[in-house]
């Protein structure tokens, strides 16, 4: 019922179930279409307790980052009341879910990339956790093959994990045919054409192979990879719906799949995957030269330079881009370079959370200590947005000195030359995937945890010692001994803090913080009595009065939903307002709560 619940208040803030065109998730964050964008409240949707953060960065489209587990278990919820169904989606929605790939830019292609990629993850991590085990196996039991428990466990691991290498350019053609809008079974047929046995045959008939070197074959099976696919699939989505365009309703059925695939097969085989084959070994060349470099100082200075920025790119939502460059080395080296460098980025976050959280006890800010408490058994665990959106981020320094921390790490298992059988885990969990390397299956986990130890310690040194306590104030508490937050001595004004994030600066006589936080004393929360004086004092304003608590929201001016945000004692209420009396209308506000709750 709570999860229902929340779904619900978020619905609400979305504009109500027929504004909602599509759901999904990803690992962390609820990912919604709406249809019209300005029906979303916003302001609302940011405050709920069970927010962390929200990305929209593309029209019509929201990520809501919920947390792990709670982001499948909110869209399931959605599905199950028919939010986001496929056939409530209108033209208008399919179109804003296309923007993306209509708008230019890095960023957009990087959003492209992730929508294709994002589904799959699941199989990734399974598949990567499968062939990490498996190689921890072979280490640590040597003879195993002879060993026949052993021998079922490795093979059963192996098969996993086979299953998703040996046709991962089949799931990416399904994936592209979903997000261009083709048929997603001609996708992926495409893709598994690109793999299979027969390429390297037809290669030798039109003379594009090279027995004594397969892989230096102008044409060969898996030649191109995933960029092949994607824009193998990008061709027969144009071609699909040209053929589509013209076909007979009656036999649109029969013909415009087969026309599509045999028109698009053969430029596909014959220019795309041996142009994208050289385009794909270009990158992983690029990066082999960098991840992997014969320099030492080369591979130190990578490593560092890629954990540090990571963060930024998760917190804009860029991160899932990288998949196509992970897919790329693992479909051409069969391991990841570069992810276990970026693993750490959670690492060093997790060293300045608890830094904050020490810091944030000693001045009382207890409503801080609560959401790291909450988020750092996520973070330990290798997901990091919790502790981006709730804690580090609003901050902003510690949010650079946990990339700064998290450096060190990368610097270290780059050094090492550590690499992953897939992406995805990171954290402690992350150990059982970072088996490839030079340095063998155990000495590589060994290399990494301490990686992380390092990037812990380093996050928690470097925002300790430059992060002042007056900067984790509690809301709305002056700081102490003459100083406020920012190190002046204070005159008539002071400065509203929320975690370290100035939320007004004037005079107490006059002014409140937009939005305030207000601990219920009152016995019995809040009842009739109470709630009626609120709505009175509500509705003199020309502005919105929010009342937010227990994941809730409601108009001050509502008696109704004032009611129903059920706050008993001890709830701690965020009260915002929009509009033109907004200062005033807080000032009221405030006023009826210290005297009736």
């Amino acid at each position: 019922m709570g999860y229902e619940e929340n779904v619900k208040t978020i619905i609400e803030c979305l504009g109500g179930a027929g504004n909602i065109a599509g759901v999904s998730n990803c690992m962390t964050r609820l990912r919604i279409v709406v249809n019209d964008e300005s029906k979303v409240d916003e302001n609302r949707l940011k405050g709920l307790s069970d927010v962390l953060g929200l990305v929209h960065d593309r029209e019509c489209a929201y990520e809501i980052v919920v947390g792990p587990g709670k982001c499948k278990k909110y869209a399931d919820v959605c599905r199950s009341m028919g939010v986001g169904a496929k056939e409530q989606s209108t033209d208008k929605s399919k179109t804003a879910a296309m923007t993306a790939s209509q708008k230019k830019g890095f960023k957009s292609y990087l959003k492209i990339l992730g929508d294709i990629f994002i589904p799959l993850i699941p199989g990734v991590i399974s598949a990567g956790l499968c062939a990490g085990i498996a190689a921890i196996i072979t280490q640590v039991v040597p003879d195993y093959a002879n060993n026949e428990v052993w021998s079922v466990i490795y093979n059963v691991l192996s098969f996993v994990n086979i299953s998703f290498m040996t046709y991962m350019t089949a799931w990416v053609g399904y994936r592209s045919a979903e997000r261009f809008g083709a048929s997603p079974i001609l996708g992926g047929m495409l893709g598994m054409i690109t793999s299979l046995d027969g390429i390297n045959s037809l290669a030798q008939i039109i003379g594009l192979y090279n027995k004594d070197a397969p892989l230096t074959s102008v044409l060969h099976s898996g030649k191109g990879g995933v960029l092949a696919v994607i824009f193998g699939v990008l061709l027969l989505s144009i071609v699909e719906k040209k053929i589509r365009s013209i076909m007979p309703e009656s036999v649109d059925i029969i013909f415009t799949p087969f026309l599509t695939i045999i028109f698009c097969v053969i430029p596909y085989i014959l220019v795309i995957m041996p142009l994208f084959g050289y385009i794909s070994s270009g990158i992983t060349w690029v990066f082999g030269q960098l991840c992997m470099s014969d320099s030492l100082i080369v591979r130190i200075l990578v490593g560092f330079a890629s954990s540090a920025v990571f963060l930024p790119l998760v917190a804009g939502g860029m991160h899932h881009g990288l998949v196509a460059l992970y897919t790329i080395q693992l479909h051409d080296l069969g391991f990841v370079t570069l992810y276990p460098a970026l693993a750490m980025a959670g690492a060093g976050q997790v060293g300045a959370a608890i830094a904050i959280y020490r810091k944030a006890k000693k001045v009382g800010n207890k409503r801080l200590c609560s959401v790291i408490k909450g988020a750092l058994p996520a973070g330990f665990l290798g997901v990091g947005e919790p502790l981006i959106y709730g804690v580090t981020l609003p901050l902003g320094k510690p949010f650079i000195m946990a990339g700064i921390g998290a450096g060190f790490g990368g610097a270290l298992v780059m050094a090492m030359e550590v690499a992953s059988t897939t992406w995805g885990p990171s954290g402690i969990i992350g150990a059982f995937v970072m088996t490839a390397g030079p340095l063998g299956a155990l000495r590589s986990v060994l290399v990494y945890l301490m990686a992380l130890v390092i990037s812990y310690v380093a996050g928690y040194i470097i925002t300790f010692f430059t992060l002042h306590e007056n900067e984790l104030l509690p809301e709305g508490k002056a700081a102490s001994k003459g100083v406020t937050a920012d190190g002046d001595k204070p005159s008539k004004e002071y400065r509203h803090v929320k975690h370290g994030e100035v939320l007004f600066l004037g005079n107490d006589d006059e002014s409140y913080g937009n939005p305030f936080f207000y601990s219920i004393t009152d016995e019995l929360g809040i009842h009739a009595r109470p709630a009626g004086k609120l709505v009175t004092a509500a509705k003199k304003y020309d502005c919105r009065i929010t009342v937010s608590a227990n994941g809730k929201s409601a108009d001050a001016a509502s008696l109704s939903e004032l009611l129903n945000l059920g706050a008993v004692k001890g709830t701690e209420l965020k009260v915002s307002a929009e509009g033109n009396d907004a200062d005033t209308a807080l000032k009221e506000i405030k006023s009826v709560l210290e005297k009736e709750l």
